[in-house]
């Protein structure tokens, strides 16, 4: 909680957050509520530092009719703070379409509107957020043995510089899966670069696309493609028989309620995995059902008419990729008799999903003090805290990467403002200290400065 400091005490932040997609936001909204609501010497000093030059996700996947797969209820706020001025609902309101969407009698909002939400709450706490500044290392800041700050090394146009602060917020989002073995090119794309590299065609005119996949990603782009591309080929290739429909049904949908994460946190590891395989159908390689039944139905109708350029290679895998200087030959084996079948395609694009970043990978040695369980993974706390040895003070806080602790909402919308509540509380349950004096003493007994 900062209060004023003479000029010659570092600036002690009470917490530093490495990334700011969606959950960052959503964590400088509930900063920025808390301090409105106490101020002084009560509220909370907090940074946030981005290397994108400014918001943005998942912008290679924001397809024109693509719909949100969560309740715009479910946005950055509502469920924390249902009053909230930073709602879906204040950004429809201010925008002048609220009646317009109440009268659409829809939950689901198309995606593109939902970022241009999320880009408008993040402009309402820009103030908070450093853009064009990478975070490339933490370094342990210790008095008598006790690490009791972090100093957060981070790279801009100016530089180096260091940020001093008692608590972490790590969210750096998820990174694109691709194959073993396989780089992404040119011609050989992962779906999050979907919309980039079609602008990067230069109104060449491709013949033949294959897209790898039995997701939700994989099915929007055979969708996209064939409609952008009017005279191409689009081939899916998937191991199934055919796109699986996502179970949005209102009992299963409870795994993504803010009381299944307890449930799920304290169920037995046995449980974790049964839950896990009950409920993977909800999120994991499944479809939206509308979206299956119009690729049916438009393979159906190109069948009839005699002009089939939606192809589905199903019970199928792609066994080899390699690219020449004109296409690329693609090999889709069968599942059930190994036939190889050869596509030379112009595009070959892999929905193959994605993993989240490595919450360590940043930390340096201070990664040593993370503890990890039996199977090594990172031990993570209720509140979203990195356990770690009785030698570091501070909170290190992950938002993603906690699947295996907290369950399927570990990378999703759908818990993102109740978590950020939860680690805010647990913030101020851990009692933040501030004083220039405390700032004094510190820089005097280590020698070192933080900017």
């Amino acid at each position: 909680m900062a209060q004023a400091r003479p000029d010659d005490a570092p600036l002690i932040h009470d917490f530093i957050g490495i990334g700011f997609g969606p959950s960052n936001v959503a964590m400088a909204i509930a900063v920025s509520e808390h301090n409105a609501r106490v101020g002084g010497p009560e509220a909370i000093s907090a940074r946030f530092f981005e290397q994108q030059p400014s918001f943005g996700w998942h912008r290679g996947m924001l397809i024109d009719d693509a719909t949100m797969q969560v309740s715009f209820l479910k946005d950055l706020v509502t469920l924390r703070n249902p009053a909230s001025e930073f709602s879906f609902l204040c950004y429809l309101k201010s925008n002048g379409r609220l009646i317009d969407f109440i009268n659409h009698k829809n939950l689901f909002p198309l995606r593109v509107e939902f970022h241009d939400y999320f880009e408008w709450a993040a402009a309402k706490v820009e103030d908070m957020v450093s853009y064009a500044h990478e975070v490339v290392g933490v370094t342990p800041v210790a008095r008598d043995g006790v690490v009791e700050y972090l100093d957060v090394t981070v790279r801009s146009g100016e530089g180096l510089a260091r940020h001093r602060a008692r608590n972490l917020v790590i969210g750096t989002g998820l990174r694109p899966v691709m194959p073993d073995g396989v780089e992404r090119t040119e011609r050989v794309w992962h779906n999050s670069d979907l919309l980039t590299k079609v602008d990067a065609l230069d109104g060449s005119a491709p013949s033949r696309f294959v897209v790898v996949g039995a997701g939700q990603s994989a099915a929007e782009n055979v969708a996209y493609l064939h409609r952008r591309f009017p005279e191409a080929e689009i081939c899916a290739v998937f191991s199934r028989y055919g796109y699986s429909p996502a179970d949005d049904s209102g009992f299963a949908n409870r795994i993504f309620d803010p009381a299944a994460v307890d449930d799920y946190f304290t169920a037995p590891a046995s449980v974790k995995r049964r839950l896990m395989d009950y409920h993977g159908n909800t999120n994991y390689s499944v479809v939206d059902i509308d979206l299956i039944d119009d690729l049916y139905r438009q393979s159906y109708q190109e069948k009839v008419l005699g002009t089939e350029r939606l192809r589905f290679l199903n019970v199928s895998r792609l066994t080899d990729v390699k690219e020449t200087p004109a296409t690329v030959h693609a090999t889709v084996q069968s599942l059930v008799t190994g036939e190889e079948t050869p596509l030379d395609a112009d595009i070959v694009v892999f929905a193959t999903g994605y993993r989240p970043a490595d919450p360590l990978g940043l930390l340096g040695e201070v990664a040593d003090r993370c503890l990890r369980d039996e199977e090594g993974r990172v031990r993570v706390e209720r509140d979203y805290r990195i356990a770690t040895d009785p030698g570091l003070h501070c909170g290190i806080y992950v938002q993603g990467g906690t699947e295996h602790t907290h369950g399927i909402t570990s990378s999703l919308l759908s818990n993102t403002a109740v978590r950020v509540g939860e680690i805010l509380d647990s913030l101020l349950g851990r009692g933040l200290k501030s004083g220039s004096d405390e700032a004094r003493t510190v820089a005097e007994e280590t020698g070192s400065t933080a900017r």
